[in-house]
């Protein structure tokens, strides 16, 4: 997508999003729906039947991402291993139509694809029904990965590691991404789960939540709000244990946080009608890949990052971010690039 040029230093930016590509690790999974109606119980069980009007499967995990980076204007590259099974067929489906290059992608007989089926009726969630794996990668699956990996790096400008914690990243494979991006200088931003979170030393940027940081560094503190230092405290300890050059922790209706050196930020939420929330970490991580790419500080990375966040919790489900529509918002807030 390109944008109106002109003086703006925004402007010019959004426009440099479109000469990006970003690698994208991790776990891919499809977000199944089956809308219904619900009217009886069973007489088989205490449980609602339901009526099947339509069924609808979307993009999730890192292929999500892929869909955030891909609105945002920049490239895709995506590695992954799928299974050789339905899931696997209808996600290269989805990646096909929505225009999404799946070279990346390892294909194995002995794990399935991840699929989310969500059963819904009277616009609430009765169920949901997850098919997946969470055991490592074997030897030869991680060989391939590795080796799609090297090839998509040299393309790369950033590198984003989405964690699901189910098997594609182990610590092992962590360890030597990480080190060959380092090597070819491009920059690593990592959007952790509890399992490996330990495991993104020397990373660029770190995108914990507040849930993740405790889990992740099994410590207990109160919110920022009433618990500033304990908060900087787990900060201060990730960053011992981590080394990033960027912590960027998304805190909810708090806001986000920053920390860059010793620069510490701290930005509210903007006021908005919630809809959804799902998906917003995603955009978060998409639009901070960039900003790093680009060479933007720790502060504006939050700012814009935080924008964003929050325009996709105004929509209903999983959906990609909106780039005019966060550039506009970004000049109203006066952010500078």
């Amino acid at each position: 997508m390109s944008l109106p040029t002109s003086d703006s230093s925004l402007q010019t930016l959004f426009n440099d999003f479109n000469n990006l590509r970003v690698l994208i690790v991790g776990d891919v999974m499809v977000d199944a729906y089956v809308w219904g109606r619900a009217t009886r119980l069973s007489p088989e069980a205490p449980v609602p039947v339901v009526h099947v009007a339509r069924t609808e499967n979307r993009l999730g995990g890192a292929a999500n991402v892929a869909l955030n980076v891909q609105a945002l204007g920049a490239t895709p590259l995506l590695c992954a291993v799928i299974g050789t099974d339905a899931g696997g067929d209808q996600l290269l489906r989805l990646l096909h139509e929505n225009h999404l290059p799946a070279d990346g992608l390892i294909r194995s007989a002995h794990r399935p694809t991840t699929v989310k089926q969500r059963i819904l009726a009277q616009g609430q969630q009765l169920l949901r029904i997850d098919s997946e794996i969470e055991t490592d990668l074997n030897a030869a699956e991680a060989a391939q990965l590795l080796a799609a990996y090297d090839d998509l790096l040299t393309r790369a400008d950033v590198v984003v590691f989405e964690d699901y914690d189910k098997g594609v990243l182990s610590e092992a494979i962590i360890t030597e991404c990480i080190a060959r991006a380092r090597q070819r200088n491009i920059p690593t931003v990592v959007d952790p789960k509890k399992k490996n979170f330990l495991a993104y030393r020397y990373c660029t940027l770190f995108k914990p939540n507040l849930k993740e940081l405790r889990e992740g560094l099994k410590l207990e503190f109160g919110e920022p709000t009433t618990d500033r230092a304990g908060f900087e405290a787990a900060v201060a300890r990730l960053r011992q244990e981590l080394t990033p050059e960027i912590v960027l922790v998304t805190l909810s209706e708090y806001g986000v946080f920053a920390q860059q050196d010793g620069q510490k930020t701290y930005l509210p939420a903007h006021l908005r009608t919630i809809s959804d929330v799902s998906g917003a970490g995603d955009t978060v991580i998409s639009i901070a890949a960039l900003c790093v790419a680009l060479g933007q500080s720790a502060a504006f990375t939050a700012a814009l990052a935080n924008l964003g966040g929050g325009l996709v919790c105004e929509q209903v489900g999983v959906v990609p971010v909106e780039k005019r529509r966060l550039l506009e918002e970004a000049e109203e807030a006066g952010l500078r690039a």
